[in-house]
Formats: C-alpha cells, sequence, structure tokens
C-alpha cells in the first residue's frame, strides 16, 4: 500500500494536508469527501462521471496532469467560476506521481 501527501484548500479557505492511497483508484473528488472537506451533497454530485462540475478545483503546483478529456473540457466550458488551472477532481486518479499535489476547490455553484 503506498499513501501520497496531498494539500487541500477547501472552499472557506482553510489547508488540509492529507494522505491518499493509490492502490484503491480513488480520485480527488473521492478524498475530498472521504475527508468530509466540503458539505455533504455538494461535491460529486454525479457521482465522479464528470457531468456536474461539482468537484471543479484548481491546480496551485506544477504537477504533470493527464490531459483534459472532452467530457471533463465540456463540463468545464459551462461550469462557474472556471480558471486556467480548472480541472474536475473526479477526473484526477490518485498516483504515485501526484505526491504533494496543492488544489483549491472551486466556490459552490450559486
Amino acid at each position: 500500500m503506498s499513501d501520497i501527501k496531498l494539500k487541500i484548500i477547501d472552499r472557506d479557505g482553510v489547508l488540509h494536508e492529507v494522505d491518499a492511497p493509490t492502490d484503491m483508484n480513488m480520485n480527488l473528488m473521492e478524498v475530498v469527501r472521504s475527508y468530509e472537506l466540503a458539505p455533504e451533497g455538494t461535491i460529486g454530485i454525479c457521482g465522479g462521471m464528470a457531468m456536474c462540475a461539482s468537484c471543479q478545483c484548481y491546480i496551485k503546483s506544477d504537477h504533470s496532469l493527464p490531459e483534459k478529456s472532452d467530457d471533463e473540457e465540456a463540463m468545464l466550458a459551462e461550469a462557474f467560476f472556471v480558471e486556467d488551472n480548472s480541472r474536475l477532481g473526479c477526473q484526477i486518479h490518485m498516483q504515485d506521481n501526484l505526491d504533494g499535489l496543492e488544489v483549491e476547490l472551486a466556490p459552490e455553484e450559486a
């Protein structure tokens, strides 16, 4: 079993340093939910299918991430508060090369 360290800034601006397993095929949205870093029902509403953008986050570190899928691009094109560094947390799977990843949760949609 291998864990990586993540730094996640929640929607209140509070920094959380958490451990995330790389051997369970978890994505960032699931890690945020498992640590209850966003209120229930406000993140991962679609269950991680890149269909709601409730798990949008801003990548603060310079980690190399996989290219955005067409579904992720389309969802971000319709989301609120999108920045150049926006990604959907459900599309970022925990891997060893993401150790030290820093993200900030985007504001909840109005």
